[in-house]
Formats: C-alpha cells, structure tokens, sequence
C-alpha cells in the first residue's frame, strides 16, 4: 500500500474513532453531571424546594436566586435541582420493565415460532394499532394519576419496540452454526435461549434503550405537564413548566431552566445511544 494509500484511509479511521470516544465521552459526561446532582441535591440545593416565600414571588434571576423564583416564591435552582432526581428515575424505571418484557416476549416468540409467535405478534398489533400517547393516557386514566400508573402504562404498551428487535435477530441466530451445534449436543431450550441466543441478540436493544430513554423522559414531563404524573408540591420539571405557562411573558425564567433541563438531559441520552450503536456495530 502507498504511502498516498494509507494517509487518507488512516486519516478516516481516525476521525470515525475520534469521533465515537468524542460522543461517548460527551454523553457519558452529560449523565454523570446530572447523576451528580440528583445525589448531592440535599448538599448543594441552597434552598428548600417546595418552600414557600411570600414577599419573593416572581424574582428574576439574580446572586440571591440564579434561576429566579416562582409565584409561590420558591427558588427555581433548588427545584430544577431535586426535579433531577424524579426525572432521572421516570428516565430509568420507564426503561427497564418495557426492556426486560419485550426481551423476554421476543426471545420466547423468536425461538418457538409457531403458535406462540403469532400470539405474540397479533398482541403487537393490537398495541400498535392505537397511538402511543393516547393508549398511556388511556391507562393512567383508568388507574389514577402518579408515577405508578406512569410505570405501569409505559411496561404495558413499550414492551413492543423491544420484542419486536429482539425477535428479529433470535429468528436469525437460531439458525446459526453455534445454535444447531447447541441443540445437537442436547442443551435445553432455556439454555438455549437465554444463554446463548439471547446475549448475541440484545446489542440492538441496549442501543435502543438510550432512545427509548429520551421517549421516557418526555413522555413522562408531557404527563406531568397535564397533572397526571407526578403530584404538586413536588419538584419535577414537567410540573415547573406547567406552572409557568401562565408567566411565560412576565417571568420566562420558571418554564426556561426546567425545559432547558429536559433538552439536555435528552441529548446526553441521544449521544450515549448514538456512540454505543457506533461502538457496538448496530449502526454499521
């Protein structure tokens, strides 16, 4: 190979991986900054969040307040502070039961076939045929509002994106040479499954639950925003833009610093999923 050959070839491969630890690092960084304040919000919060001042209503941001205050004279800091640790759960908990369902569901679909896969994918159907939000608050209606219901209508509809992904790749690796081997020398299905289809089938839906995340976390400030997520008095970004719609002329800082919050925590998901497709080869 030439010299002129491999300059530009190295100079590519470069960037690209440059590129992949860049995003990486970013996303990782944006994470572990808001991990950081929903530990610390009881040391670095200067005030406390749901207490009300009545002679500092509607302050604008200053030394005293940086983010300003509210119209029940509550510090918006201290608020945007402790709403990162209900918004990083509502981000985490939304996840991990539609995660550990579908997975589970298209494993099971993927590897029987047959009967069970059509049950399985008739059921997705149904699911599909009606818009997400709407089925959610379909089902946070029926159960009351809360996080609860929250979590429980994302694992009930959320389930399918992920059984979907999960049963694509088993119908191919069930194929594969190290599956007939496996089933040759007389492995159980559970063993299968679960042991050996399972790990090379999932990269996919780790990579997914990064923007599966950003979906969670919108939906479930979109709920609160409506007042059937998360309860007032509590601080949660959803609820601190809702309450500052009716100042958002006069006192812009209440809906700014807790939008801008789920903007950027939102991107730091987007940039750790789109460097872990990169690294795990699922965008390739």
């Amino acid at each position: 190979m030439s010299a002129q050959t491999f300059a530009p070839s190295f100079a590519v491969h470069w960037r690209r991986f440059f590129g992949k630890r860049l995003t990486l690092v970013a996303g990782a960084g944006i994470l572990a900054f808001f991990v950081f304040l929903a530990v610390a919000a009881p040391l670095i919060a200067p005030y406390d969040p749901i207490s009300q001042v009545a002679d500092a209503r509607l302050q604008a941001p200053s030394l005293l307040h940086p983010f300003g205050t509210d119209n029940f004279g509550r510090d918006i800091l201290s608020r945007v502070i402790w709403g990162t640790r209900i918004d990083l759960q509502i981000a985490v908990i939304g996840v991990i039961f539609p995660f550990l369902i579908g997975t589970i569901a298209g494993t099971v679909a993927g590897f029987f076939g047959g009967i069970v896969d059509i049950i399985f994918m008739r059921l997705i159907d149904i699911i599909l045929a009606f818009p997400f939000l709407v089925l959610m608050l379909s089902i946070i209606a029926i159960l009351g509002p809360g996080l609860g219901s929250f979590y429980i209508a994302m694992a009930l509809v959320g389930w399918v994106s992920y059984a979907r992904l999960v049963r694509a790749q088993i119908l191919v690796l069930k194929n594969s040479d190290y599956a007939v081997a496996a089933v040759s020398l007389g492995y159980s299905r559970m063993r299968i499954m679960f042991r050996h289809l399972l790990p090379n089938a999932v990269a996919g839906s780790l990579v997914f639950v990064m923007s599966d995340a950003v979906l969670v976390l919108l939906n479930g400030a979109a709920i609160s925003y409506l007042g059937l997520g998360v309860q007032p008095p509590l601080a949660e970004w959803g609820i601190m833009v809702a309450e500052g719609q009716a100042f958002v002329t006069t006192a812009w800082w209440i809906t700014l610093f807790p939008g801008l919050s789920i903007v950027v925590l939102a991107f730091g998901f987007s940039l750790l999923g789109d460097a872990l497709g990169d690294l795990l080869g699922v965008h390739e």
